[in-house]
Protein backbone atom coordinates (compact mmCIF):
# COMPACT_ATOMS: atom_id res chain seq x y z
CA UNK A 1 0.00 0.00 0.00
CA UNK A 2 1.24 3.47 -0.90
CA UNK A 3 0.43 6.34 1.48
CA UNK A 4 1.09 9.87 0.25
CA UNK A 5 0.62 13.46 1.30
CA UNK A 6 1.73 15.92 -1.38
CA UNK A 7 1.53 19.71 -1.56
CA UNK A 8 0.89 21.50 -4.87
CA UNK A 9 0.92 25.27 -5.42
CA UNK A 10 -2.13 26.89 -6.98
CA UNK A 11 -1.50 29.37 -9.78
CA UNK A 12 -2.00 33.01 -8.80
CA UNK A 13 -5.54 34.20 -9.46
CA UNK A 14 -7.03 30.69 -9.67
CA UNK A 15 -8.59 30.48 -6.18
CA UNK A 16 -12.13 30.90 -7.47
CA UNK A 17 -11.51 28.22 -10.13
CA UNK A 18 -10.21 25.89 -7.39
CA UNK A 19 -13.47 26.53 -5.50
CA UNK A 20 -15.41 25.53 -8.63
CA UNK A 21 -13.21 22.42 -8.96
CA UNK A 22 -13.82 21.32 -5.37
CA UNK A 23 -17.55 22.01 -5.80
CA UNK A 24 -17.57 19.82 -8.92
CA UNK A 25 -15.95 16.96 -6.99
CA UNK A 26 -18.25 17.35 -3.97
CA UNK A 27 -21.39 17.71 -6.09
CA UNK A 28 -20.49 14.59 -8.10
CA UNK A 29 -19.14 12.45 -5.28
CA UNK A 30 -20.91 9.22 -6.41
CA UNK A 31 -19.24 9.50 -9.84
CA UNK A 32 -15.91 10.37 -8.22
CA UNK A 33 -16.10 7.35 -5.91
CA UNK A 34 -16.69 5.04 -8.90
CA UNK A 35 -13.34 6.10 -10.36
CA UNK A 36 -11.42 5.09 -7.25
CA UNK A 37 -11.81 1.34 -7.81
CA UNK A 38 -9.93 1.49 -11.13
CA UNK A 39 -7.13 3.42 -9.43
CA UNK A 40 -7.02 1.01 -6.46
CA UNK A 41 -7.48 4.15 -4.38
CA UNK A 42 -8.72 3.41 -0.87
CA UNK A 43 -8.74 6.97 0.42
CA UNK A 44 -8.22 10.30 -1.30
CA UNK A 45 -8.68 13.61 0.48
CA UNK A 46 -7.85 17.12 -0.73
CA UNK A 47 -6.92 19.83 1.76
CA UNK A 48 -6.27 23.52 1.13
CA UNK A 49 -4.06 26.07 2.84
CA UNK A 50 -2.96 29.65 2.27
CA UNK A 51 0.59 30.55 3.35
CA UNK A 52 1.88 34.11 2.95
CA UNK A 53 -0.89 34.83 0.45
CA UNK A 54 -0.15 31.75 -1.69
CA UNK A 55 -2.74 28.98 -2.05
CA UNK A 56 -1.76 25.32 -1.85
CA UNK A 57 -3.65 22.07 -2.25
CA UNK A 58 -2.62 18.92 -0.42
CA UNK A 59 -3.54 15.43 -1.66
CA UNK A 60 -3.66 12.68 0.95
CA UNK A 61 -4.11 9.19 -0.42
CA UNK A 62 -3.87 5.53 0.40
CA UNK A 63 -3.57 3.46 -2.74
CA UNK A 64 -3.09 -0.21 -3.51
CA UNK A 65 -0.78 -1.66 -6.13
CA UNK A 66 -1.67 -1.98 -9.81
CA UNK A 67 -4.25 0.77 -10.19
CA UNK A 68 -4.55 2.84 -13.34
CA UNK A 69 -3.24 6.40 -13.40
CA UNK A 70 -5.93 9.08 -13.38
CA UNK A 71 -4.46 10.37 -16.66
CA UNK A 72 -5.47 7.04 -18.26
CA UNK A 73 -9.00 7.05 -16.88
CA UNK A 74 -11.93 7.09 -19.26
CA UNK A 75 -14.38 8.33 -16.60
CA UNK A 76 -15.82 11.74 -17.61
CA UNK A 77 -15.44 13.11 -14.06
CA UNK A 78 -11.71 12.30 -14.18
CA UNK A 79 -11.40 14.19 -17.46
CA UNK A 80 -13.01 17.24 -15.80
CA UNK A 81 -10.74 16.78 -12.78
CA UNK A 82 -7.64 16.81 -15.02
CA UNK A 83 -8.92 19.86 -16.91
CA UNK A 84 -9.12 21.81 -13.63
CA UNK A 85 -5.69 20.46 -12.61
CA UNK A 86 -4.07 21.82 -15.78
CA UNK A 87 -5.75 25.19 -15.25
CA UNK A 88 -5.02 25.58 -11.54
CA UNK A 89 -1.85 23.74 -10.47
CA UNK A 90 1.47 25.56 -10.93
CA UNK A 91 3.66 23.40 -13.20
CA UNK A 92 6.79 25.35 -12.16
CA UNK A 93 6.43 24.35 -8.50
CA UNK A 94 7.98 21.02 -7.56
CA UNK A 95 5.33 19.05 -5.64
CA UNK A 96 6.35 18.64 -2.02
CA UNK A 97 6.12 15.04 -0.82
CA UNK A 98 5.67 14.84 2.93
CA UNK A 99 7.38 11.86 4.53
CA UNK A 100 5.15 9.41 6.43
CA UNK A 101 6.72 8.59 9.78
CA UNK A 102 4.14 6.17 11.13
CA UNK A 103 0.92 4.72 9.75
CA UNK A 104 -1.64 3.52 12.27
CA UNK A 105 -4.22 1.35 10.56
CA UNK A 106 -5.97 -1.31 12.62
CA UNK A 107 -5.84 -4.82 11.13
CA UNK A 108 -9.65 -4.89 10.80
CA UNK A 109 -9.42 -1.86 8.46
CA UNK A 110 -6.24 -2.96 6.66
CA UNK A 111 -7.84 -6.34 5.86
CA UNK A 112 -10.59 -4.52 3.94
CA UNK A 113 -7.99 -2.84 1.75
CA UNK A 114 -7.13 -5.43 -0.83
Amino acid sequence: MNIELTRFRVLTGKSSVVDQWMKLLNDNLPAVLKTLDDEKMYIETIFSETLDGVDYLYWYSMQGEGGIEVQNSEHPIDQEHLKFWRECIDPDFTPQQLLPRVSMIPDRIRSCMS
